[in-house]
């Protein structure tokens, strides 16, 4: 057998075991998985010694938001640095949302973000469709299902951007999917009340007072929590599937869990921020810079969602990335309520869940595998081809060193931003080598990837972590 490259000397990491053995890959493929494979195939194979590292598929961030027109601007990172930054991280395939702006309809929003991404992309993308109009939409899901994207997304906020779904159009789009073998995903945030207490708040004196930390003042955890009561209630009368997105509370994680326990056919991911960081972030003096929807929440929400990993009740961990630069970010001259919201994240999602995870022992290495890698390939109907090394599988492989750490600095990563929200931090876990499909894109911690590069990977149904 001919092979193309051989990683030797590895632990090859799956969400189900460790073993030390090589890795031969031919053309896009992991074709043979064993030892000693210089000895039989070797033969004109490129070789990459994996000595002391581990060997783990590429990652799958399911939720990303590239070159996004969001308040009033667009988000700084596109399908070519954000791609990079992917790769740099051992990301290998990224799921952004199209999303109709006006009186577009789905395929025009899914063509606009075919456009974005088909000259840029240095690794595999796939998409997910944003539901902005289910009376005008509804018709068009089918269609967009047949197209390879049986995933569709509702926001239960957002009324004046025009993207509010109300739970008329979830329990439907609940109904829809289930026939179709579908999945819909929700933004589960209580919207009447949030305005409420945004509002309230929305004064001089006290955005003098607090400045950014209104973000989180005016956005307690019972604004999840209650959105995702409503979602488990129509996913349990509707017996459609249901994934909570970007989930960020205790509350939510115990909400979940129970309907979990109790058969309703409910998942959540949570992202790296809400396991990093904590809403001490605004009262710095860069605090606006750290807005998300949903925010960053208490340390006692961070214990939570790593006991929810641990225990499967919290599914995956994806970024959310949605970068705005300080330029972007200043926008909000001491008004929080508009601040862009989102942050950069592609390049430090394995490395911050590694490090906080692995070396914290907060998770087993193949635990890690499984969040970041194969429960998200799994979830959005990606696997095996994609989150997992085994033969037949596309050869996306990261190669990690187990203990090095980097410091991460924004002036020496891919992204566009000119902040990180882990700036000084030490991580390890970023890629030292990367392969997407048999190329490398990676090599000694360096970007050799190429635009245009990654596929658009259609995806059939939906599946199971």
């Amino acid at each position: 057998m001919k092979l193309d490259t051989i990683i030797q000397n590895g632990r090859l990491v799956t969400a189900g075991e460790t073993m030390r053995a090589d890795l031969g890959i031919r053309g896009e493929k992991i074709v043979t998985i064993g030892q000693q494979l210089v000895r039989a195939h070797g033969n004109g194979a490129r070789l990459i010694d994996a000595r002391g590292c581990y060997v783990i598929p590429g990652g799958v961030d399911a939720h990303v938001h590239l070159a996004l027109p969001f308040c009033g601007t667009v988000s700084a990172d596109d399908y070519d640095s954000g791609t990079r930054a992917a790769a740099c991280g051992g990301v290998t395939t990224v799921i952004d949302f199209a999303i109709p702006y006006g009186e577009e309809s789905l395929q025009q929003a899914l063509d606009n973000w075919h456009a974005r991404a088909a000259d840029k992309a240095c690794v595999d993308y796939s998409f997910h469709l944003a539901i902005t109009n289910w009376a005008r939409q509804s018709k068009q899901v089918e269609k967009m299902v047949a197209q390879g994207v049986p995933t569709f997304k509702q926001f239960m906020i957002y009324e004046k951007e025009g993207w509010q779904s109300d739970d008329a159009a979830m329990f439907s789009a609940l109904e829809m999917l289930k026939d179709l073998g579908g999945m819909l995903m929700l933004h589960a945030e209580s919207s009447r009340v949030l305005d409420l207490l945004i509002a309230r708040h929305h004064t001089p004196a006290e955005m003098k007072k607090h400045g950014a930390y209104l973000h989180t003042i005016t956005r307690p955890n019972y604004i999840e929590a209650e959105a995702i009561e409503r979602a488990i209630r129509w996913t349990r009368e509707t017996g459609g599937r249901t994934f909570i997105v970007h989930m960020s509370t205790g509350e939510g994680a115990d909400l979940v869990k129970r309907a979990q326990d109790g058969g309703v056919d409910i998942l959540a991911e949570t992202c790296a921020q809400y396991l990093a960081l904590d809403d001490s972030v605004f009262a710095g003096k860069d605090g606006h810079l750290y807005a998300t929807c949903p925010q960053v929440k208490k340390p006692r929400d961070q214990k939570r969602l790593w006991t929810g990993l641990k225990r499967g009740d919290v599914c995956s961990i994806s970024t959310d990335t949605c970068t705005f630069n300080r330029k972007q970010k200043a926008m909000w001259k001491g008004d929080w309520t508009k601040i862009p919201m989102g942050m950069p994240g592609l390049e430090t999602l394995l490395p911050v869940v590694y490090t906080l995870g692995v070396l914290k022992r907060r998770l087993t290495v193949n635990e890690f595998v499984d969040k970041c890698c194969t429960a998200p390939a799994k979830i959005m109907g990606l696997f095996p081809r994609k989150g997992t090394l085994a033969v037949g599988s596309d050869a996306d492989v990261a190669i990690i060193r187990p203990t090095r750490k980097r410091k991460v600095d924004w002036r020496t990563m891919q992204t566009n931003c000119d902040w990180s929200p882990f700036q000084g931090w030490d991580l390890a876990g970023f890629a030292e080598h990367t392969f997407c499909r048999g190329r490398q894109v990676v090599e000694d911690y360096k970007f050799t990837g190429q635009n245009g590069y990654g596929q658009f990977i259609p995806r059939a149904n939906v599946g199971r972590p």
